[in-house]
């Protein structure tokens, strides 16, 4: 099967003699212009955007740009050459290689064996330095896979293992996943060698990355939760000891006489985290008006407006 050479530094459109910097401006903005997610369903911009991450997974990389630059056009004509040290006098051949035409371009594959690590890596086989100065074969590595992990508040407080069942290409897979307490959103939990797998090699690994659930009582900032307590006009005026919800349960808060709506009151450690790096809980006092009142209500209600020099606008 014949393997066509690219030329990468044309795919991203800087000069051989590109600084790193000048490549890595070139390919954030090739990448953002072919993203699939701003091209939905067009094909070239798809194949267009992994031309282009193809290409600098090589020239970002000093070690496989020095090879890259070593063999260049003419690398099936010259597949002897004097590699950097550690590469010693490598010896690659090329004819008879099959290939599966899937993950990086066979010209990718053929040098590098797929990238290293990441989502996108593990397609063909990996050569690396062996102990007499040559290339040997290591196994063949499946694809890394990334999934989302919905917890709610309360589990990640509390922390332990969770059953999760997942859809994988290869079907449905159930497995036990330790969560620590405190983990952040956004945070991902590794499980080795659950990810693809590939004939005659060792699997990928699976990502999961956590996702907060919307909670009906908090609202997650940062490290911070925060959360509203409800009270009767005379309780904010009279001041009371009223119930708290946290993540662990109620609590009891004092609230002094003469607080107004909007207050907010810390409750040390009862944020989200763990151990001495907990955040705090802002508890935020709102006074609720009763809707409807009785004939002796409304009376009592009129008669400490008449009485009253309390100036709430003044």
């Amino acid at each position: 099967m014949a393997v066509s050479y690219k030329d990468y530094y044309k795919l991203l459109g800087v000069e051989r003699g590109a600084r790193a910097e000048d490549i890595s401006k070139a390919y954030k903005k090739l990448a953002r212009k072919y993203h699939p997610d701003l091209n939905p369903g067009d094909k070239q911009s798809e194949e267009k955007f992994k031309e282009v991450n193809e290409a600098y997974e090589v020239l970002k990389d000093p070690e496989k740009r020095r090879l890259y630059d070593q063999l260049g056009p003419d690398w099936q004509h010259g597949q002897q050459f004097q590699g950097a040290p550690g590469f010693g006098n490598a010896h690659f051949t090329f004819n008879g290689k099959s290939f599966d035409g899937s993950g990086f371009s066979d010209f990718f594959e053929t040098l590098f064996g797929g990238a290293a690590g990441g989502a996108g890596s593990g397609r063909g086989t990996q050569f690396g330095p062996d102990p007499f100065g040559g290339f040997s074969a290591r196994q063949r590595r499946g694809r890394d896979v990334e999934a989302e992990l919905p917890l709610s508040l309360e589990e990640v407080a509390r922390g332990g293992r969770r059953t999760v069942t997942l859809q994988m290409p290869q079907g449905p897979k159930t497995l036990e996943v330790t969560v620590p307490a405190g983990i952040r959103d956004g945070a991902k939990l590794r499980l080795a060698g659950q990810g693809d797998p590939v004939p005659g090699g060792t699997p990928g690994d699976l990502f999961l990355r956590v996702r907060y659930l919307p909670h009906h009582l908090f609202k997650v900032d940062g490290d911070s939760l925060q959360c509203d307590v409800w009270l009767a006009p005379w309780e904010a005026t009279l001041g009371a000891k009223v119930p708290v919800p946290t993540l662990e349960g109620q609590v009891e808060l004092t609230i002094p006489p003469g607080s107004s709506s909007g207050r907010k009151f810390r409750l040390r450690g009862k944020g989200m985290g763990s151990g001495v790096n907990r955040g705090d809980l802002l508890a935020r006092v709102m006074i609720k008006a009763p809707a409807q009142l009785s004939a002796p209500e409304r009376e009592l209600w009129q008669k400490l407006a008449d009485t009253s020099a309390f100036q709430a606008r003044a």
